[in-house]
């Protein structure tokens, strides 16, 4: 019984694990492949690794660093393969970019951002995150009124709501940001 528990208690933070890092390390790995199938496939084997070797990550730090430092060094690893090679002429100055450290940092920061966002995002109420999602990608209120056939001043009163709620959420990324620009 406690096999079968301890078994379960396992499942489920690892589930919770890939549910929260295998999207942004998806794209994180992308920024070096620039092919989002291949990146798929990358992430997907760092999990079936941590799986295999049963190995425990309870430290969200820790976690965050030995995820996105083992998808960039697999992402580094296929860009260097002949397969990759024969299909895409990478300069040089492309790669020393690639396996720079401050590479490396600035795109950790973009996608740790992004996650926060996303994360705060998907606790607003139903129509305020389609309001917001509307927004960020890029439509003004008019054409948010408009796509959602509701008023001007509810799209505006939805926002203003859903920067309230995101304010305080989003101290985190704030602080991402600025170490990300300065």
């Amino acid at each position: 019984m406690k096999l079968i528990e301890k078994n379960n208690t396992r499942l489920d933070v690892y589930k919770k694990l890939f549910d929260t890092f295998y999207p942004s390390l998806c794209v994180f790995s992308s920024k070096y492949t620039n092919n989002l199938e291949s990146s798929k496939d990358i992430v997907q084997e760092i999990f079936i690794k941590i799986w295999n070797d049963k190995l425990l990550l309870n430290d969200d730090d820790n976690v965050k660093a030995f995820l996105y430092t083992a998808v960039k060094n697999k992402s580094l690893d296929f860009i260097k393969t002949k397969e990759f090679k024969a299909k895409t002429s990478l300069q040089p100055e492309t790669l020393n970019e690639l396996t720079s450290q401050s590479y490396f940092e600035k795109q950790v920061l973009i996608e740790e951002t992004s996650r926060l966002v996303n994360e705060a995002i998907s606790t607003l109420p139903y129509k305020c995150k389609r309001i917001i999602n509307l927004s960020l990608k890029g439509l003004e209120n008019k054409q948010i009124s408009e796509e959602l056939s509701i008023s001007l001043n509810t799209v505006k009163t939805q926002k203003r709501i859903a920067y309230q709620k995101l304010r305080p959420l989003l101290k985190g990324a704030y602080l991402l940001l600025i170490n990300l620009f300065f």
